[in-house]
């Protein structure tokens, strides 16, 4: 029995390191900030359309646009404190090497995967490890594998833009569901700000449930919720299945009530900027604060988390 349960144990291993699918995204520079101690992930949500027939963008309310941002952006820290997952709003006005200061979403937009990594880490002072980033495609996907989630709201959430039409109380939400429910911020009084917290409750939600006994020890659910997370992800040149399945326990770890949920301090959260439009402003002592406790893997004040 032992036996089998090797074997089936590297037959998976085998099957997910031939599916891990990689994007350039980190890469050295002038000036780039030493490694720290402890590991930070760079977590993205594109908001690329890529792959979706017209009926899937109406069905999904993501609209035609063209021009690719990023909708969630985040780190994760892990090391002997933590694990933390640190928000980065993606109206947040920063400078993007080349590009002036601007909304850090827009650095995906002007230079991809490594110019956004660079923009976080001029921005935080952090030394990124390693990045994951998923799909509006890939979110749909892979909460419709993990069965859907289970997440609940203490007030009403409408937002005709994003297609969210939920009522106050706990709700079973399948991938289309769960896409509408993070991206609406335009009927939320918090915003993005607001947003960016159902973000991280989705994350933490999707993670609970797949290193759920219900799928690790039922093969029949393990290889397609596997093949979904594969095909969802891309990470960087050197990550790998030992790395994501890393990633995958601190995230449990954060849903399960270990390390925290915090969001960069925030100074000004709706302040316009002529062409670049309504940003966000960080509260720089406090991010200071923040990013240099990260950066040593101390513990981190935790007074604004969720």
């Amino acid at each position: 029995m032992l036996v089998l349960v090797v074997a089936c144990g590297a037959a998976l291993y085998g099957y997910a390191s031939e599916r891990v699918r990689h994007v350039a995204a980190l890469a050295d520079y002038p000036g780039r900030p030493p490694a720290g101690k402890g590991t930070n992930w760079l977590l993205v949500g594109s908001d690329s359309r890529a792959g979706l027939t017209s009926r899937q963008r109406e069905d999904l309310h993501v609209g035609n646009d063209r021009v690719r941002n990023t909708d969630t952006i985040m780190v994760l820290h892990s090391g002997r404190h933590g694990p933390y997952l640190v928000s980065l709003p993606r109206d947040s006005y920063v400078p993007v090497p080349g590009h002036g200061r601007a909304k850090i979403n827009e650095a995906y937009a002007d230079g991809g995967p490594r110019l956004l990594t660079r923009t976080v880490e001029r921005a935080t002072g952090l030394r990124i490890d390693r990045y994951a980033e998923v799909s509006f495609l890939g979110v749909v996907r892979l909460v419709d594998a993990v069965g859907g989630v289970r997440l609940c709201l203490p007030e009403p959430l409408r937002d005709t833009r994003a297609g969210a039409d939920f009522a106050a109380g706990c709700h079973r939400m399948d991938g289309r569901q769960a896409l509408a429910f993070v991206r609406a911020r335009y009927a939320d009084p918090q915003g993005d700000l607001g947003r960016v917290k159902r973000q991280r409750r989705l994350i933490g939600a999707v993670a609970d449930k797949m290193l759920g006994p219900g799928v690790l020890w039922n093969p029949f659910r393990l290889v397609p919720v596997l093949g979904a997370a594969l095909a969802s992800l891309a990470v960087d040149d050197a990550s790998g299945t030992p790395e994501l399945l890393a990633m995958a326990r601190s995230m449990k770890e954060v849903a399960g009530g270990g390390g925290a949920t915090v969001t960069v301090p925030v100074a000004s959260p709706g302040v316009s900027m002529g062409e670049a439009g309504d940003v966000l402003l960080w509260d720089a002592n406090g991010a200071r604060r923040l990013f240099g406790a990260l950066r040593v893997d101390a513990v981190i004040q935790t007074s604004g988390t969720d």
